[in-house]
């Protein structure tokens, strides 16, 4: 199954035993022993909670580099419980307080990541879009305080053999090519208010899984991540084994934050002295991720390869994803400079697009909703960037 950009369907259980990254251990479901740890520069006891958890929207892959580089070698995965544990690591340094990140879609029921957060009281950031962050701020309310992309992933992708002359959505519109999605899709509502889709073309049964596509042989057009399914289909796939083109979403002028680390707004105060100590841990993590992205890549991989549960996830493919981040601008500075910043009047803007859609679909947004209280650069360093 590839991943949905907002997932619908459940996938088989996974393997309930519990083995160490490494390989060495097995049965262990908590992170290593830290008492022989020295804390570095960066100390997070005084503040943090002593396991910091972060709750991702779906398996282990590349887009989660950044939070898996804050593991050091000693980190062990549950497959039980679907999650990698460790010591919070800093520039190759304890930082005294141990880190859990858990994996979402199928590991929680394919809930919504705000819906977990306030189930789960010791999830202290999860990954939250900024259209889900609306559709969640009347009773679920979430501020992002660290921006993981600049430019979403979400594509829509076709046949260039079947459509030569098509090279953006827009083109896809005026063909009579299906676009299939998965149901209740925000963006794909964008799409057709905008007139860059027709509401006619769009088949809503997309499951995940490549049969469909397959057996349309270029007809259809189908939605996809560009980190994943251009790849895949290519490379993995023996029955497609060709290109694909695709266009962004983000492209089209839809610039939500796609899995921006959030809490609960009202940690933004509760917590604020951890947070302050804590996101710029995790922005340099994700800068260094890019610097040398191979041992968080091992660890995702392994991570996959012991849940079990149905998502294949090889090495190459993380390594593709890695080096698309970069060259798509998905993974990107602000446009202030900073990694992880917000731009106030951009998501104000996804404000205007996504509250009429969510409104028309009967969706409560939250009274005097702002961009501030959706997102926020008051935790960040403004020095962390990508080179």
């Amino acid at each position: 199954m590839i991943r949905p950009s907002r997932p619908l369907s459940a996938l088989a259980a996974g393997a309930t035993v519990a083995v160490a990254l490494t390989g060495c251990a097995s049965g262990a479901s908590t992170p290593a022993a830290t008492s022989d740890l020295a804390i570095g520069e960066t100390d997070l006891s005084a503040v943090c909670p002593a396991n910091v958890v972060i709750q991702t929207d779906w398996n282990p892959q590349a887009d989660q580099g950044g939070l898996f580089t804050l593991l050091g070698p000693d980190s062990t995965i549950d497959a039980g419980k679907k999650s990698v544990s460790g010591p919070l690591m800093s520039k190759g340094s304890w930082t005294g307080v141990n880190v859990e990140i858990r994996a979402g879609g199928p590991a929680i029921g394919f809930s919504g990541v705000p819906a977990q957060m306030y189930t789960d009281p010791d999830i202290l950031l999860g990954w939250v879009n900024t259209d889900d962050a609306i559709a969640a701020s009347d009773t679920l309310p979430t501020t992002a305080v660290l921006s993981t992309f600049e430019k979403a992933p979400w594509a829509i992708m076709w046949d260039p053999k079947t459509y030569p002359d098509v090279h953006s959505i827009a083109d896809l519109g005026k063909t009579d090519a299906t676009v299939r999605y998965f149901d209740g899709t925000t963006y794909m509502d964008y799409l057709t208010g905008s007139g860059l889709l027709r509401a006619d073309q769009l088949d809503g049964s997309y499951d995940g899984t490549p049969a469909a596509f397959i057996a349309a042989d270029g007809k259809a057009a189908q939605q996809g991540f560009a980190t994943v399914e251009p790849w895949v289909y290519e490379n993995a796939i023996p029955e497609w084994a060709r290109p694909l083109d695709y266009q962004l979403v983000a492209d089209t002028g839809y610039p939500i934050y796609a899995v921006a680390l959030a809490v609960r707004s009202a940690d933004v105060e509760q917590q604020s002295a951890c947070l302050s100590a804590l996101v710029p841990v995790i922005q340099q993590a994700s800068v260094d991720y890019f610097a040398d992205p191979e041992p968080a890549n091992a660890r995702i991989v392994s991570a996959v390869e012991q849940y079990d549960n149905g998502w294949v996830y090889p090495a190459e493919e993380a390594s593709n994803s890695t080096v698309q981040q970069r060259a798509l601008g998905l993974a990107a500075n602000g446009g202030d400079g900073t990694f992880g910043s917000f731009d106030a009047e951009r998501v104000a803007k996804v404000q205007s697009i996504v509250t009429p859609i969510l409104s028309a679909k009967g969706v409560s947004v939250a009274d005097g909703l702002t961009p501030e209280s959706l997102a926020t650069n008051r935790f960040l360093d403004a020095s962390i960037a990508l080179p």
